[in-house]
């Protein structure tokens, strides 16, 4: 079976960012099946150059080939800028498309919606069946949080996102709370490959001697973000929780990562004289396990906004690889993973307080955190290991494609 998959925002697993698409795509070459990836030369946590950003260059791994289409270079500039990278990249990547040949089906994945549009025409042109990947609700998402204002480009996503689910000829979601949004507006046939991660990543038992000797850490409690710095993450959530934890010297706020908003984030930390936090750039996902294992425990938020309550969020699931209790500043369906498993502790959505409040427990109750990390890791093994999705997702493809 051949899968073409259309991805702007596709990170290799040598680079920043979620590498989702890329454990799959290895895991199904593994299987004996051929995997081709459309992606952009562009970062998309970043905003810089890809590992490998000539446009038409393949990169190998196995059977997986990464092909790189133009993409306007201007992410973190503003929407209007994002929104020209968007189109660049969905007819950039329809003529690479064009020229991949003997293909059995094509999986389109939003965000960026646009690319839906790409991998629909290319499945129809080329008569095989689309598998359309839901993985945050845009443009809802865009618009509950304020950056997608314009009333055509609104209405436009709108029409675009029924058209894709209602042409669609399965529609996969990364979360449960999605299932209902895309029944509502169409999709016929609707199938949960959920996030989660690859346990063999990560070694609970590693205390990331080396991550804190790098980073002068040796003698502090961690509390660690990692991902995207943009308007979703709400960021200054944790800034204000460190204002409240200027008290504690022993613990310390890492935030590693980037995006837009990391500049304004580090100019806000200098004016409040935060010198209990740490900001370090984005890592490669092969290095993800020792920054993880240098901290005590990790945080994961977004704005307090009820869109956010249908999320997944991989790195709550990374950190429960990791063993690590998990300071959760998000409700909805991912509230009660947490919850199932017993792996740290909720603190209401742009609650700075709550949020401060909950890693001063962990880090005076040091025992009670790393059980909790511990239970994590179990619950993750039992339900959220990839290595299990990875053969629901080849189950649902092989459906798709009997013929292939």
């Amino acid at each position: 079976m051949h899968i073409l998959l259309i991805h702007q925002a596709f990170a290799a697993i040598d680079e920043p960012g979620g590498t989702r698409h890329h454990e799959f795509a290895r895991f199904l070459a593994s299987r004996g099946n051929r995997v081709t990836v459309i992606a952009s030369p562009i970062n998309y946590l970043t905003g810089g150059a890809a590992h490998f950003s000539n446009s038409e260059s393949g990169q190998h791994d196995e059977k997986v080939t990464i092909l790189r289409a133009y993409t306007y270079q201007a992410l973190h500039k503003s929407f209007v800028h994002r929104v020209f990278s968007f189109f660049s990249f969905m007819v950039s990547s329809f003529f690479i498309g064009l020229r991949v040949k003997n293909v059995d089906l094509i999986w389109g994945t939003s965000p960026p919606i646009f690319q839906g549009w790409t991998a629909w025409m290319l499945a129809r042109m080329k008569r095989v069946p689309f598998l359309f990947e839901v993985r945050d609700l845009w443009p809802e998402f865009a618009i509950a949080v304020g950056v997608l204002k314009n009333p055509t480009l609104i209405k436009m996503s709108l029409w675009l996102e029924r058209f894709l689910y209602q042409h669609a000829d399965k529609v996969m979601v990364n979360s449960p709370g999605f299932v209902k949004h895309v029944k509502n507006r169409g999709a016929r046939s609707v199938e949960l490959i959920p996030n989660g991660a690859d346990p063999e990543m990560f070694d609970p038992l590693d205390r990331g001697d080396d991550f804190r000797r790098k980073h002068q850490l040796e003698k502090s409690y961690v509390a660690l973000y990692a991902g995207a710095h943009g308007i979703s993450n709400d960021l200054t959530v944790i800034l204000d929780a460190a204002r409240f934890l200027k008290g504690k010297p022993g613990i310390r706020i890492v935030l590693l990562g980037d995006g837009k908003e990391k500049g304004s984030l580090q100019k806000q930390a200098a004016t409040l004289e935060l010198t209990n936090v740490l900001f370090l750039p984005p890592v490669p996902k092969y290095e993800m396990a020792s920054a993880l294992a240098g901290s005590d425990a990790c945080i994961a938020l977004l704005k307090p906004l009820d869109a956010y309550r249908t999320t997944y969020p991989n790195k709550v699931f990374d950190y429960m690889a990791a063993g690590r209790p998990v300071v959760l500043a998000i409700d909805g369906v991912i509230r009660e993973v947490l919850e199932a498993a017993g792996c740290g502790i909720f603190c209401q959505p742009g609650d700075s307080k709550s949020m401060a409040d909950a890693i001063t427990m962990l880090a005076e109750n040091r025992d009670r955190g790393r059980a909790m990390g511990l239970a994590g890791r179990r619950y993750l093994e039992e339900h959220f290991n990839r290595a299990e999705i990875a053969e629901s997702l080849l189950k649902l493809l092989l459906e798709m494609t009997p013929k292939a």
